[in-house]
């Protein structure tokens, strides 16, 4: 895994040192911050309620993030011609893979520390509890690692970054909605569609309740799996083109 390492430490760096990406990264916390004040905020709510508001925002801003740090990472290496030296090198397409996606999950997992401020306002100033805020961000970081995966497989996809991203949203947005899809559906086939939702069922109907299931973490993990070794199969299949 020494290779794994040396692409990780050089992505990481990448992302540290880039003010575009720190850029980004403050413009979705601003808008979260924004939506949490106008709408989270609004009215006399429980406690409780006002948390999930949070979580319901911070899930919009991680999945944006998640596909905005990971879809240059294959294509702009392609259209930098930097991608031959890679898979000419003795280094195995999965280690450039995970090398990429931690990088870029530890860069994701800062910007969700950044953010604690606002649940640690709602606990000061209301009643909820510590394990709510941390199911919550459980649920956001195992969402953004889903988010990631996609970018990172829609960006192995193509060199161009643009067209990257394109693939990548679409991804996510109908994974995300595949619960309200699956709703015009018979039973049982609705039954087993609906299972394979991003959104509606994993994160809305438990991490943002507070709510932590295991089968939940288990599906986030094998989706984001699942969405890695795609990449990985899509560089392979590359390689030999």
């Amino acid at each position: 895994m020494r290779a794994t390492s040396i692409i990780y430490r050089r992505e990481l760096g990448s992302y540290l040192r880039s003010p575009i990406m720190w850029v980004i990264a403050a413009v979705l916390l601003l808008a979260e911050g924004i939506f949490f004040q106008a709408w989270a905020l609004r009215g006399e709510q429980l406690s409780a309620l006002v948390l999930e508001r949070y979580f319901f925002i911070s899930s919009f801003a991680v999945g944006t993030a998640g596909l905005i740090f990971s879809f240059r990472l294959i294509a702009e290496e392609r259209q930098n011609h930097s991608m031959v030296l890679l898979t000419t090198s003795p280094v195995r397409d999965y280690e450039i893979i995970l090398g990429k996606f931690f990088a870029a999950l530890t860069f994701l997992t800062i910007m969700l520390a950044l953010s604690i401020y606002m649940p640690i306002l709602i606990k000061v100033n209301g009643k909820i509890s510590n394990g709510q805020i941390f199911v919550g961000y459980i649920g956001l970081f195992l969402f953004g690692a889903v988010s990631l995966a996609i970018g990172l497989f829609a960006s192995a996809l193509t060199r161009y970054q643009f067209l990257a991203l394109v693939i990548g949203a679409v991804l996510l947005i109908v994974l995300g909605n595949v619960f309200q899809l699956a709703s015009k559906l018979e039973p049982p086939v609705r039954d087993v569609v609906e299972q394979i939702d991003l959104w509606w069922i994993r994160f809305q109907g438990s991490f943002m309740k507070g709510i932590l299931n295991l089968k939940d973490v288990i599906f986030y993990v094998c989706m984001t799996y699942f969405f890695l070794l795609l990449a990985v199969k899509t560089l392979e299949a590359k390689r030999w083109q």
